[in-house]
């Protein structure tokens, strides 16, 4: 006696199954911040300052925005360095007086998300 049923219901979850491991798989591919330079609180020396965020997983820099506010909360647009790594965004930072910034990140992630955040620091004088 032959089962096609039974085939069938272990096609069905086996489908099943690898749909569920690409959702979990896809889940884990938000992009999380996981370093950067300047670092969250710090103060750092003027007036040119180097900035590095390093994520979890590869981000479009295409589609990447860095701004930097300043202490008068002017809001400036902040043009990405070719990438050296694909989980690495680089800018740099020119002409910084002392006082409090800000800068606003937004990033897209290989599964479609997009991040986004904010890291104070301080241009020390």
């Amino acid at each position: 006696m032959k089962r096609p049923h039974l085939k069938l219901k272990l096609l069905v979850l086996f489908a099943a199954a690898m749909m569920l491991f690409m959702l979990v798989k896809f889940a884990d591919a938000h992009a999380i911040l996981k370093d950067s330079s300047p670092a969250p609180n710090s103060t750092v020396a003027g007036p040119d300052v180097p900035l590095k965020l390093q994520f979890n997983v590869r981000v479009d820099s295409a589609r990447s925005k860095l701004q930097l506010v300043s202490p008068e909360n002017a809001i400036v647009d902040l043009v990405a360095e070719k990438q050296k790594s694909p989980d690495t965004l680089n800018a740099k930072m020119t002409g910084l007086k002392p006082g409090a910034y800000k800068i606003r990140w937004q990033v897209l992630a290989p599964d479609g998300h997009i991040t986004r955040g904010e890291i104070p620091f301080q241009v020390g004088s």
